[in-house]
């Protein structure tokens, strides 16, 4: 992604000013106390208030109403923290009791959650359909990629839409680079919920190997937020527009709400996770479950911009669905698709491989970065001999592994990077098999 993404221009989903305004019910937010000051024996406000993600003073209104239902003491004596001198606070044994009895139910802690219907108006507010592309951003975000003449204008009026996409064509013709190349270019920034909550189920969102946090410049935590106010609800973080990028793993219970029954826990599902950014599902047809299973999961989604999960109990709701979803294959879209499925996926673009000119534009390019100079006995021998015995179907894949299997046999035989059509034919011939039958 990029190294420096610009920092949000969304409306913020504002701080709460009062418990209330959480939209949380204080049963829930006292239970979340009590587990999080168990499970991490917190005994500091500042430190409480860091970690459920609430003000100070709401973190304290939370401890003083435990304090009242005698769940939680005062230890009587003023403790130094980081920044101030602060009266610490522990679970009673009634206390630990009650935590015990929440972790019972549901071993979430931490980061109070937000409601999903508040969630939904902040997916509004920083829907992906709102990003607008131009050609130079595409343009910069595909880096050295040197792309058929048109694509470019195929693929910014899919990106802006923030609709789906299928792109197909042979293998090893960067699909997958372009795919990659599209996240790039969103390079903007959204709030992400730590965890949301419905039917008083918590859900965990965030999720550090999905969202990229950024840290506003004026960022404030612990009791700083006393004196500098909070610019944004800090149940949310700011993160880059997530993607998450799947190939022949993804099975359909992966879009499910994902439930662990040793903790009681429920994670909310891939596409859940991608909310406002986008979803790429990489090599379709290499799945177990068949492609148009898989679309079949997506019909809704793509056309209502909502989605159904289910819980446990079998509960089903709606959530939205704010995802730019990418499909691609090596596979002709006719022969893994029947015309409904194919209806409801808005852009379809092929990827073919490239011409003799830009193939030799990518070769001189992989060559450069590779420090191994051109040869033209090399490439007229590569050209003129080999690529006739594959009826000259270049992809783009090629001057990398042909350039990379060079600079291995140099490596090994102590050589000079160089090309030359001894080496060629050699490197050849480990880009393709030969088709022979095998005796056992």
């Amino acid at each position: 992604m990029n190294d420096a993404p610009a920092l949000s221009r969304i409306p913020p989903p504002p701080p709460p000013a009062t418990l209330e305004e959480t939209g949380l019910p204080l049963t829930l937010m006292g239970d979340i106390l009590l587990k999080t000051m168990f499970r991490m024996s917190l005994t500091h406000v500042s430190d409480v208030s860091r970690i459920i993600c609430l003000s100070f003073a709401q973190t304290q209104q939370l401890i003083d109403t435990a304090r009242a239902e005698r769940l939680v003491e005062a230890m009587g004596t003023l403790q130094a923290t980081a920044t101030s001198t602060e009266m610490g606070y522990q679970l009673t044994d009634a206390g630990r009791q009650r935590a015990q009895q929440a972790l019972a139910i549901s071993e979430y802690y931490g980061a109070m959650p937000v409601p999903l219907e508040s969630y939904g108006e902040q997916v509004r507010r920083q829907s992906i359909r709102k990003v607008k592309i131009t050609r130079e951003q595409l343009t910069a975000a595909m880096g050295d990629l040197i792309l058929p003449e048109g694509l470019l204008g195929d693929l910014g009026p899919a990106v802006t839409s923030g609709r789906s996409i299928l792109m197909y064509g042979p293998p090893g013709n960067g699909k997958s680079s372009i795919s990659n190349g599209i996240r790039d270019a969103l390079g903007d920034t959204i709030y992400v919920p730590s965890a949301v909550v419905h039917s008083g189920q918590v859900i965990a969102v965030y999720d550090p190997i999905v969202h990229r946090k950024v840290a506003p410049n004026n960022a404030s935590t612990g009791t700083s937020l006393r004196l500098h106010g909070q610019r944004h609800d800090p149940r949310y973080q700011l993160c880059e527009r997530p993607t998450v990028i799947t190939g022949g793993e993804l099975r359909l219970d992966m879009l499910e709400l994902k439930y662990n029954a040793a903790s009681r826990t429920y994670q909310a599902p891939l596409q859940f996770k991608a909310m406002g950014g986008v979803f790429i599902v990489d090599d379709l047809g290499r799945q177990e479950e068949p492609p148009q299973a898989l679309v079949n999961r997506w019909i809704v989604p793509l056309e209502m911009n909502y989605d159904i999960l289910t819980l446990i109990s079998g509960e089903k709701f709606i959530v939205p669905f704010d995802t730019l979803v990418i499909f691609s294959t090596n596979f002709h879209p006719n022969t893994i698709f029947d015309t409904a499925a194919l209806r409801r996926i808005f852009f379809k673009i092929k990827i073919d491989g490239p011409n003799q000119a830009d193939f030799l534009k990518i070769f001189a390019l992989v060559a450069r970065k590779r420090r191994i100079p051109l040869n033209e006995d090399a490439l007229i021998h590569l050209l003129q001999t080999k690529y006739p015995t594959i009826d000259n179907v270049y992809a783009n894949y090629q001057p990398v592994f042909l350039i990379d299997q060079m600079i291995a046999i140099c490596d090994y035989e102590g050589r000079p990077y160089h090309m030359s059509p001894e080496l060629i034919d050699r490197a050849w011939s480990n880009m393709f098999v030969k088709d022979e039958e095998i005796v056992r």
